[in-house]
């Protein structure tokens, strides 16, 4: 089997299984669980979140994926306990498709 389908079928699986868990088996799309996976970094699990809090999140999340691609690097936890990163390689311009495969 392939790499490529491989990984197609864990994605699948992991998102059957956060579906479930997170939405009443309705599929969730990849902005939500880029949200699940900020709120994880953060650890601040028992709390709602504002607007530009959730924003926040998602950014948390995008860094701590494309860490070991060498994109970012995690720098310090502020006093509030957010993670912040340093851009080590500026990302590639992409087309929307593109940022979800990259994901």
């Amino acid at each position: 089997m392939s790499r490529d389908i491989i990984l197609k079928e864990r994605w699948e699986l992991l998102v059957q299984r956060l579906s479930t868990k997170f939405s009443d088996g309705d599929p969730l799309e990849l902005d939500a669980i880029i949200y699940l996976i900020g709120v994880q970094e953060l650890g601040q699990f028992h709390r709602s979140f504002k607007k530009d809090e959730k924003i926040n999140l998602m950014h948390i999340a995008i860094c701590r994926l494309l860490e070991p691609y060498g994109y970012y690097a995690f720098d310090y936890f502020d006093e509030e306990g957010w993670p912040h990163y340093l851009v080590k390689e500026p990302l590639p311009a992409l087309k929307a498709g593109e940022q979800a495969v990259l994901m």
